[in-house]
């Protein structure tokens, strides 16, 4: 049975949704690039499950890569609103 508001345990251990943005090369025209986007959750600040990704990304496949950013929730977070005398405010 699952307890109700029960944390995952991958959440408590860091694990977080990460999204990388991976430029890369076309094999067949090295001058055009081109973008894929990785999701899955992975571990902050390592990343071993990205850094796999990208091994393999490397030996398995043709198109060179050009760049990777990643975004994580512990590198970017949502705006914190919050209501001061009725009127929303950024803080």
């Amino acid at each position: 049975m699952v307890k109700k508001n029960a944390v995952s345990k991958d959440l408590v251990l860091g694990y977080g949704l990460t999204t990388a943005e991976i430029v890369y090369r076309r094999p067949d025209r090295c001058w055009l690039l081109q973008t894929y986007v990785w999701q899955d959750y992975d571990m902050f600040p390592d990343f071993p499950a990205l850094k796999d990704f990208l091994a393999f990304w490397e030996t398995k496949l043709e198109g060179p890569l050009f760049a990777v950013t990643v975004a994580h929730s512990k590198l970017i977070k949502p705006a914190e609103l919050r209501a001061v005398d009725g009127v929303i405010r950024l803080h």
